[in-house]
């Protein structure tokens, strides 16, 4: 099964990164395509000032036929029942978002090299889920759950070898 990206972000350094670290856990083929916008207006709660995940992620499940579709938004996006999420997993769409991956949002000063590794492990992850993985209790495994930016800085980008038996292809 093919890996297929849309990504709003322009970053083609950023993306490159995430192809790769994608291709060295799970060993597919990989296609990318930029799009100007793929969060719509009608997913915007207004009170929360973010976009609904679930609602994003149900619009593109029939658009990914027989592969599996990251997508990647520059917007803040949350699930109901979370202040937010770094990215979500749901049948074969996966979506993250940049929004709090980069310092910024933390009013700290940009650092590039830490932006790229965050999306590589948010996208690693949610396509994880994707491949029937679940949350690993190795905290330095990539499929351990990030409950906030700290727990995702303190992980890896790579499967640990007890998620790398269990995926699923």
């Amino acid at each position: 099964m093919v890996i297929r990206i849309l990504s709003e972000l322009q970053d083609r350094e950023a993306l490159e990164a995430v192809v790769q670290a994608l291709k060295e856990n799970f060993r597919k083929e990989i296609t990318m395509e930029y799009v100007k916008k793929i969060v719509k207006d009608e997913f915007f709660n207004p009170l929360r000032k973010q976009y609904n995940a679930r609602e994003i992620v149900r619009k593109y499940l029939n658009e990914c036929g027989d592969e599996y579709l990251l997508l990647i938004v520059d917007e803040d996006i949350y699930v109901s029942g979370l202040n937010f999420v770094f990215g979500l997993a749901w049948w074969n769409v996966a979506i993250i978002s940049a929004c709090r991956l980069r310092q910024e949002f933390y009013d700290h000063k940009p650092d590039r090299k830490l932006f790229i590794e965050r999306l590589m492990k948010e996208a690693v992850h949610e396509i994880g889920h994707l491949h029937g993985l679940d949350h690993c209790s190795n905290r330095k495994c990539v499929m351990a759950f990030s409950n906030w930016i700290g727990d995702t800085d303190y992980k890896s980008w790579r499967l640990c070898s007890d998620c790398l038996r269990n995926v699923k292809y």
